[in-house]
């Protein structure tokens, strides 16, 4: 979230240059300096928005690639740039020249120290932390005092800049720095990412802060003689503007907190039910930042009644979105109405803050609380939201409070119009309604923590059979296991994993002999009713609530005589620490919204687990998804390692569940079994495509289209 200040600056005729002793006019003064104000705030702005999902997608592997891990981030950039905005207000009002620039001057200096941003490996969870307070105050340590000064550049320049050319407007500088920040969100994903390593991401954003620091630091050893802008430049009407109410600051508040809601709302919605990506970050964020723009760069592009109407169209199509649940899985629809959604909201959240905006009085005062609102946001979204909702209400109950402020801020408009927007307030809460009904229905358990929302849903197949009772457990939209409950049944194994399945398969191919099987994500449990009583089954899971779920929920982990091993924690992580475990068949089936969390599908990490299996062991890859094409990656991979490959589809019948499965091998004869050579399909090769790697993957390339 980006907001800027501007100063208005005394009407002196004149200026005199305080660099320089030969006397020059404001206009060839202004045409020689503008150059470097302008290019301290570009790279500022720059570097600002670039940061946030370099250092987000440095650190989601070890938060298991969790769609949460974004909106953790995005608390802490909202929460440095409010303390950024007030160090500003307070360094241009209440230190005069030249102390002021001497001690900002002291702070970039000092923060050159955190280079280069690349996060410790001390700083990864074991999996017994709170995995958002180690998130804050690992960005803190890495990050923490460069972000900082980069937030309080615009303000402090722009404070200069009007210092030193009085008359001078520098709203050329607010377009520029806006232009800078979209310039930088929307290059990450198409630009930096698909040719640009992570590490090599870091060293060289780490590289333009360094110039960053000398620019700015020159600008205000130049600055450093200015004379203090006086509020006696200020109109009589202007200073003599009383301070805003405490109902308009709440009014501020609460249209800022919901612009951020929104956008913090919309991003969860989109990556936990495709995959959590960079390009599904910064694209409703660059949405927001041009909201942003557009209505604080003047009157033309805000048109208040065109707003409103769009609004009481947009506000119904997501509610109802929202509500239905046929619609969940329509992808292209989704985006489109809640990105179009999302421009429309912060349109209006926008354009009401710019119509309500003070006088250059209060501005600063303003800027502060639309900061705080932004914060509020992210804390309501991002630590709130998991603690006190069963689920992901945010945003339906977000548009039910822009409804109600649009109602708030038309009451004195005729009847009719406030009647219209009080008729989209009760649909917004009938459709919350209809929603929490929906999503409690048949459901015998709801949980919600840092890694989504865990359901577990008891139904009947058939009405007229009690014997078709069967329990599911859903996380998010994602089916991660079911159970038939009768006796008869209930150690069958089911949906993705029956025996007709490739993990089914691959576990078979061993069978009468004893044998370790590892599984990275836990489920239900269904694996484990393949042991027996000389095998053991080794989970992996960094769900600590998952565990505790399929033991008083499901019977599989119970009914299985194998031995039973649980593993806190990302299992990359653990998988790298711990002694080789000689596995016959390693399951990799761990999902993030509906994808394998890519740090589980990369070179390293399939090199990792080959340290810990038997030289005929079997890696089996479950890559079932609507939206992305794995297979291709796998391929790759398996070729540099010199491995066996196979792919696996089994097509549900009469609505079952259809699963795709890679399997990997240093064996051959093991693909070459006569029930894996029936069920193996061809995968056409990419040789175009870039390997993956721990710095290096582009979900772009296997969006299916």
């Amino acid at each position: 979230m980006r907001f800027e200040y501007t100063f208005r600056a005394p009407p002196h005729p004149e200026v005199r240059d305080t660099i320089s002793r030969t006397p020059r006019t404001p206009s060839q003064e202004q045409n020689r300096a503008m150059p470097l104000h302008a290019a301290t705030i570009f790279l500022s702005a720059f570097l600002l928005f670039l940061v946030q999902p370099v250092l987000a997608k440095l650190i989601l592997p070890w938060f298991g690639g969790a769609a949460i891990v974004w909106t953790t981030c995005m608390v802490f950039f909202q929460f440095a740039l409010l303390t950024g905005y007030a160090y500003s207000h307070w360094i241009t009002t209440k230190v005069v020249s030249p102390r002021q620039n001497w001690i900002h001057v002291g702070l970039l200096l000092a923060s050159l120290a955190f280079l280069p941003i690349l996060p410790g490996e001390s700083w990864a969870p074991s999996g017994n932390e709170n995995p958002v307070v180690r998130i804050l105050l690992l960005l803190a340590a890495t990050i923490g005092l460069p972000y900082f000064l980069l937030s309080t550049t615009s303000p402090l320049v722009q404070a200069w800049f009007a210092r030193e050319f009085p008359g001078s407007s520098p709203y050329r500088l607010f377009a520029l720095s806006n232009f800078a920040s979209m310039l930088a969100l929307l290059g990450y994903p198409f630009l930096f990412e698909p040719w640009l390593a992570s590490p090599q991401q870091s060293w060289a954003w780490s590289g333009g802060y360094v110039l960053f620091v000398l620019l700015c630091a020159w600008l205000a050893w130049r600055s450093r003689a200015l004379p203090p802008l006086e509020r006696a430049a200020m109109s009589a009407q202007e200073s003599e503007e009383p301070r805003p109410r405490a109902r308009m600051l709440l009014v501020w508040l609460a249209l800022a907190s919901m612009g951020s809601v929104v956008l913090l709302a919309v991003s969860n919605h989109l990556t936990q039910n495709i995959s959590s990506i960079p390009l599904l970050w910064v694209i409703p964020l660059a949405v927001y930042l041009l909201t942003f723009i557009l209505c604080f760069e003047g009157t033309r592009w805000y048109r208040r009644d065109a707003t409103l109407g769009l609004l009481v169209w947009i506000v119904c199509v997501m509610a109802w979105f929202l509500a239905d649940k046929r619609l969940q899985f329509e992808l292209a629809w989704h985006v489109g109405v809640f990105v179009a959604g999302l421009f429309i909201v912060c349109m209006f959240c926008h354009g009401e803050l710019a119509r309500l905006r003070p006088g250059p009085r209060h501005l600063t005062l303003f800027y502060l609380v639309v900061a705080l609102g932004g914060v509020t946001g992210g804390i309501l979204v991002g630590i709130v939201a998991p603690l006190a909702l069963p689920g992901y209400l945010e945003l339906e109950i977000a548009l039910v409070i822009v409804a109600g402020l649009a109602v708030m801020l038309n009451l004195d408009r005729p009847k009719p119009i406030v009647a219209m927007f009080a008729a989209v307030t009760v649909f917004a809460a009938g459709a919350l309604a209809f929603r929490v009904a929906s999503f409690t229905e048949d459901t015998v358990l709801v949980e919600r923590n840092f890694y989504g929302v865990l359901r577990v849903k008891e139904l009947l197949a058939r009405e007229d059979d009690p014997e078709t009772r069967y329990r599911s457990l859903v996380h998010g939209a994602i089916l991660h296991g079911e159970q038939w409950m009768s006796d008869k049944y209930r150690r069958a194994a089911t949906t993705y994993y029956k025996t007709s399945s490739g993990i089914g398969k691959t576990i078979l191919a061993h069978a009468g002999l004893p044998i370790k099987v590892g599984v990275i994500g836990l489920g239900a449990g269904t694996l484990a009713t393949y042991g027996d009583a000389d095998d053991t089954f080794r989970f992996y899971e960094i769900n600590a609530a998952i565990p505790r779920i399929a033991r008083e929920q499901f019977t599989y982990l119970a009914d299985s005589p194998a031995t039973i091993e649980i593993v806190l924690g990302d299992a990359r992580l653990k998988l790298e620490r711990e002694p080789a475990q000689g596995f016959d068949v390693l399951a990799v089936d761990a999902f993030s919204g509906d994808s394998i969390p890519v740090h589980l599908i990369t070179l390293e990490a399939v090199g990792a687990y080959l340290r810990h299996m038997k030289p005929q062991g079997v890696i089996a890859f479950h890559v079932s998804n609507r939206f992305l094409d794995l297979k291709p990656v796998l391929l790759a991979i398996s070729e540099k390692h010199g491995l066996e490959y196979a792919f696996l589809h089994e097509t549900g019948e009469d609505g079952a569940t259809t699963s795709d499965w890679v399997l990997l091998t240093r064996h051959k004869p093991f693909i070459l079994r006569p029930e894996i050579v029936l069920s193996t399909e061809p995968v056409a090769p990419q040789p175009d495509w870039r390997l993956w790697t721990d710095a290096y993957n582009n979900l772009l390339q296997v969006w299916r289209r």
